[in-house]
């Protein structure tokens, strides 16, 4: 069983920042359970360009209120408490976030928990 709380990961090495996001890295590749979960802040006044090629992402809002726009189509979704999407098409796609958004995330194949995004806004695929 493996049990964690916010407050012992907030200001270690499992707590990693963007320019526009903070993620506290719950679950990773080294806990062997095939995914991993973050608890995500996205800044408020914030756009970010995210594309997960190498990975699928399911994102839980727990908080706040965005959008996110998929860059293919152009269609934009708005996104607040409540609501669930899932990047099931490494979809390209920007996240807008008009208030600090919290967000539960969980990554197949798991991230190691260094990953940051590159310029093409890619987490790359670690594997230790």
């Amino acid at each position: 069983m493996i049990v964690r709380s916010l407050e012992n990961i907030v200001g270690t090495e499992e707590e990693t920042t963007g320019e526009t996001w903070t993620s506290r890295r719950f679950l990773s590749k080294k806990d062997n359970v095939g995914f991993s979960v973050n608890d995500t802040i996205i800044k408020a006044g914030t756009e970010s360009y995210f594309w997960y090629k190498n990975h699928i992402e399911a994102v839980y809002c727990i908080e706040g209120e965005g959008e996110i726009e998929k860059v293919e189509t152009g269609e934009v979704f708005p996104i607040k408490a409540g609501t669930i999407y899932v990047l099931d098409e490494h979809d390209k796609h920007y996240l807008r976030a008009k208030t600090q958004m919290r967000m539960v995330c969980v990554f197949n194949p798991p991230l190691v928990g260094k990953e940051t995004h590159d310029e093409n806004g890619v987490y790359p695929l670690l594997t230790e």
